[in-house]
Order: C-alpha cells, then structure tokens, then sequence
C-alpha cells in the first residue's frame, strides 16, 4: 500500500474533527462564542445551577443574542442582548427551536418546527403543544422591538427565548416597560445599551403548563448604558447608568417585590411593574435563586 493511501484514512479523520469542531459550540459550557451581548464582554456571575445551558442564539449564521437555558424547566433563566430599535414592522410569528438541545452534532442554527416534532425535541425543550390550549402567551425575553433587522427580529422567535406569560402582562405593563426602556436608550444613551430579562419562578413549588414548562411567578429586566447624556433631567437620573424592573405574571401573587395597583383596569389589575436600582433586583434574584448574583460587570461602570 502507498504512502499515499496509509495517510488518506488520517486526513479524513481529521477533516471529520474540524467539522465537528464548527458545528459543536454554540451550545457549550460558557458564552465563549457570543461575548459581545455582555457589558464588558463578562455574562453574569454566579449563576449556576445543574441543568443551566448557556446558549449562543444563532440564525442564518449569524449569532443576534444570548440566552441561559433552564433544562429542567424548559424555559430561559434570562436572555442577554444588545438594544437596537427596530427599522420595521414585527415580523410573522413563525417559531423556532434549538437543535442542538436535542442532538449534540446538529446544526448550530436555530431551526422551524417540522411536523411531527422530533422525539428528542420534545424531551429536551419546550414546543409548540405545550403552549396550545393554555392560558398564557408566549412571553419575549428578547423582545422584536429591540431588533433593528428583520433577521434580527426573526432571530428572537424561538422557544429557547419564550416563557409562559399572562396576556394581562404580556400586553399591558410588561409592554409598556419595554417600550420605556426603548424610550431611554433613543434619548439618554449616548452607545450601546446591554440588557438581560429574565424569569423568576415560585418560591416554592414550581407551577407547569402541560406538565413540562415551568411558569415564572414574575419576570425582571435590567440594563447597562455605560455612556449617557451628561445633562439628565433630575427625575432621569436614577435611570442610568443601571435601571431594573420586576413585573408580576400572577395577579394572586403576594406583594412584596411588587404592590398591586388596585386602581388599574381589570384586564391589567394584578400586572404591575416596578421600576428599582440594579441592587435591589440582584437581592431579589439572589434570595429566590439562592445564589449570589452580578448581572454586569463592575456594576456598568465605564
């Protein structure tokens, strides 16, 4: 046999590896390959849990943000973005999934539900089936309107950025909410503007819609704009360089973390959010997780 044909089989062997080293990692231990949707470059500290999946959310080749991913739950712990208002309309609400959740060597793009759904996607995240006949919406952690591009927005609509939501929230306060933080970052950012939302579930016993994905008792956001306007309005102040914010996703929930307006409408009445210090929010997370919690680094301090 030649020389030739010996090293032909070890080639082919390492092409395989390099292959596989492009399409494994978009899913991994860390956010290695999507830093730039974190201050700094540097994704929260102290969250870590069994069953935690960091992930890198790719579409059309390209990664539009990051998300952590509660296994064991089916829904996102948080998603971590880069404000960008967007130049259009919100697009079709055509939903995706994550195949690598599913197949370790699939590809690293998130993909349409197919029908019928793959075995190995229902056991390893949340689908389409577990939304139907429910009385929750499917609630953006990284919402469209902070999507400039179309692909950007089409990017949001996978299921690995969903958790279970109220209409009430979902349309009412937690909606106004993301269109103030839209409102601060056009008028008092001055660059980019890092944001994490996420979902915090009950404090004891986990509540499901069709037995598999976990609702969240309340959902939290927070932002970073490391560079903003040097003339803020007095009552601006406290937004920057750090504001958070904590609504509520059940309207019988106790009011602690957030009073109820009971003055709002009915269809909103048990929604509230409450706007606070990034401090405030971490204690909050810290206590319920049960863990210590940093959501940027240095606190966005330039």
């Amino acid at each position: 046999m030649s020389q030739r044909n010996l090293l032909q089989p070890s080639i082919r062997a390492l092409f395989l590896l390099l292959l596989c080293s492009l399409v494994v990692g978009e899913i991994g231990k860390d956010f290695s390959h999507c830093p730039n949707f974190f201050y700094n470059k540097t994704p929260p500290q102290g969250v870590s849990a069994p069953g935690y999946q960091p992930i890198c959310q790719r579409y059309r080749n390209q990664y539009y943000f990051a998300s952590l991913y509660d296994r064991q739950r089916r829904v996102p712990l948080f998603s971590a973005y880069r404000l960008s208002p967007a130049d259009g309309k919100r697009p079709k609400s055509v939903w995706m999934y994550e195949p690598q959740l599913a197949f370790s060597g699939a590809s690293p793009d998130m993909k349409h539900f197919e029908t019928p759904v793959d075995q190995n996607v229902i056991e390893s995240q949340a689908v389409l089936d577990d939304y139907r006949n429910s009385s929750f919406t499917k609630g953006h952690l990284n919402p469209s309107l902070h999507q400039k591009t179309l692909d950007n927005r089409k990017a949001t609509f996978t299921l690995t950025n969903i958790v279970p939501q109220k209409e009430g929230s979902n349309s009412g306060p937690w909606n106004k909410l993301e269109n103030d933080v839209l409102r601060d970052f056009k008028m008092f950012c001055n660059g980019t503007m890092y944001v994490i939302t996420g979902a915090m579930p009950y404090k004891s016993g986990d509540h499901w819609i069709n037995n598999r994905v976990s609702v969240p008792e309340y959902m939290w956001s927070a932002y970073c704009c490391p560079s903003f306007k040097s003339d803020l309005p007095n009552n601006v102040k406290r937004f920057f360089p750090t504001c958070a914010a904590v609504g509520r996703n059940d309207p019988n929930s106790g009011e602690e973390i957030v009073p109820v307006n009971k003055n709002a409408k009915p269809n909103v009445r048990g929604y509230d959010v409450r706007r606070m210090p990034l401090e405030n929010l971490e204690g909050i997370l810290a206590k319920r997780l049960a863990m210590p919690i940093s959501l940027f680094d240095n606190r966005c301090q330039a």
